[in-house]
């Protein structure tokens, strides 16, 4: 097995998680967020999710400046070195690029586990499992590893990950091709033909394989990068990244990487996971009562309510009766009820909000 003196994660917590509105908001997004009621935010989860892994001052956190302080204050045990800061949001693509190159400049050696801060992952043994497996595989062969989860039905909101049947090693598969969010008739015929997984967007690689990687197919990223390399892990780090993070432009590692390089595999993988991508995957995921509701809150009567979601605001009350399939969301400043089959409209409305109300609710 890989040698875990060299494995660090970078833990990708910049997004705005605007599906998640009105609890997930510009000022704290979802990962900041008790948004499963367990004491803890979907970012803290995934910070332990990985201790098992390696220690935790080999943990990064990637986020947009405005979230330092979050992170600081939810995670006051790593240091100002392991939190990066990107001054734009430009898709996954230069985070991906400034992180590796960071981690290279501290150790030449690094094995990297990138991963979004806001998955459900249910089966902690099988994911450490898995990651172990693609960590030695990445080191033996140079090679791009992402982790693609064994479909249960066919979901429209997700990319597929085609593979070929037969291993490049121990549950490993050389990638055919990915395919971005297809129609629901297309992602049936995925799911009958056995060769496709989700793309989770967890990836494991070598720092160094990585940055060949942008070298080639995105030298454009790479070069901004690599021209701070001397300045990484110094105070002349934000700097440096403030002043030319900008240059980069707004692309996803997929995209970037990806869909060009040879030496991409994929592990199919079961723990137990879900993107929480929205209210509808949070209820999914949620304990249920005997009526289906999934209920977060201090004080409520629910009388002849079915498969709701609720979340109230602890010092209110709720008294909901006669609803079916329901998200209702009270933050205090904004309720929102709205049909769970319709949640992808949620998105949308903020923009309403924006326009009626400014951008104070957002």
């Amino acid at each position: 097995m890989n040698n875990t003196s060299n494995t660090y994660v970078a833990i990708m917590a910049g997004g705005v998680g605007s599906r998640f509105w009105p609890a997930s908001r510009e000022s704290k997004p979802k990962q900041f967020l008790d948004i499963l009621g367990v004491g803890k935010s979907l970012l803290q989860l995934t910070f332990d999710r990985f201790l098992e892994l390696c220690p935790g001052d080999r943990i990064f956190i990637v986020t947009n400046l405005i979230y330092k302080d979050l992170v600081k204050e939810q995670l006051p045990q790593i240091s100002d070195n392991q939190i990066l800061c990107e001054p734009v949001r430009n898709n996954t693509a230069p985070c991906v690029a400034y992180t590796a190159a960071k981690l290279y400049a501290l150790d030449p050696d690094a094995n990297l586990i990138i991963a979004p801060s806001d998955h459900l992952i249910l089966n902690q043994p099988a994911f450490l499992e898995t990651v172990r497996k693609g960590l030695a595989f990445a080191e033996s062969r140079q090679a791009l590893v992402t982790l693609g989860i064994q479909p249960s039905h066919p979901h429209t909101g997700y990319g597929y990950i085609q593979f070929e049947r037969q291993e490049a090693g121990p549950g490993v598969h050389k990638v055919v091709q990915f395919t971005e969010k297809p129609p629901f008739e297309q992602a049936k015929a995925f799911l009958q033909s056995g060769d496709y997984l989700w793309n989770a967007g967890i990836f494991i690689w070598q720092a160094q394989t990585i940055l060949a990687a942008f070298e080639q197919y995105s030298p454009d990223i790479f070069r901004v990068f690599q021209s701070g390399m001397s300045l990484y892990n110094t105070a002349e780090e934000q700097a440096f990244i403030n002043k030319n993070y900008g240059a980069t432009p707004n692309i996803s590692v997929d995209y970037a990487i990806m869909e060009q390089a040879r030496n991409v595999y994929t592990i199919p993988s079961s723990f137990g996971w879900s993107d929480l991508g929205a209210w509808g995957a949070l209820h999914a995921e949620s304990a249920r009562d005997e009526s289906g509701n999934a209920i977060q809150a201090e004080k409520i009567i629910l009388e002849d309510t079915h498969n709701c979601l609720v979340r109230v605001t602890p010092d209110k009350l709720a008294i909901i009766g006669g609803l079916d399939d329901l998200i209702i969301i009270d933050e205090g400043d904004v309720l929102l009820i709205w049909p769970k089959n319709r949640e992808q409209e949620i998105k949308a409305i903020t923009r309403t909000v924006s326009d009626r109300f400014g951008t104070g609710l957002l």
